[in-house]
């Protein structure tokens, strides 16, 4: 078996019931203007009842590396309620 190493994910799709997840890796970071460079490594095609238990499977260690002080969660921003999201309109008009 090849071990594959990826800095991340450039593109997902579902064609026909399979997910399809097309990795990729850093090739330059350009730091200034905040941009990266990204070379395409593999694509990992999964099924959708696969994609569900590779989903279970890394918020599993997600959790665990949160339990063991390795990643810390953070907290979403509040979502905007309907008054707000009025609030804001209104100072549009």
């Amino acid at each position: 078996m090849d071990t594959i190493y990826a800095d991340g994910v450039a593109n997902v799709t579902l064609i026909d019931s399979v997910v399809r997840l097309d990795l990729v890796r850093l090739t330059q970071v350009d730091r200034q203007n905040d941009k990266a460079q990204v070379q395409p490594v593999a694509t990992v095609a999964v099924s959708l009842p696969g994609l569900l238990r590779l989903h279970d499977q890394v918020g599993k260690v997600v959790d665990e590396l949160v339990n063991q002080g390795v990643l810390t969660r953070n907290t979403p921003e509040a979502l905007p309620t309907a008054e707000a999201s009025a609030a804001q309109t209104d100072k549009k008009a």
